[in-house]
């Protein structure tokens, strides 16, 4: 892996292990702005991908194959994105009662 994208992908690697062993209790807002997260911080590695495609050797013998990794990590911010966006289950509401005279 190149030079460049190592601190990137360490701290994106960590923060995603920090949010898969958070406790199976979390909630759905939480769960929600963890993934928005998430989300953002691969938007911010697919920039630095290209980034480092563009400083990429072209002569090399054997080449890094850039593209392959920004389109697998468009896929997976696409993943994320399309989650978010799913329209959330009602949640039950308790009926009322309709009678209000005694």
């Amino acid at each position: 892996m190149p030079r460049i994208l190592r601190p990137l992908f360490l701290s994106s690697l960590s923060a995603a292990a920090a949010l898969a062993f958070m406790p199976a209790h979390a909630d759905e807002d939480t769960e929600r702005e963890n993934l928005a997260r998430l989300e953002h911080e691969i938007a911010l590695l697919g920039e630095e991908v290209r980034a480092a495609k563009a400083h990429a050797p072209t002569l090399a013998r054997v080449r890094f194959q850039y593209d392959d990794l920004a389109r697998d990590l468009d896929l997976i911010r696409v993943g994320i994105a399309e989650h978010l966006n799913a329209p959330r289950q009602p949640r039950p509401i308790e009926p009322l009662k309709g009678d209000y005279r005694r």
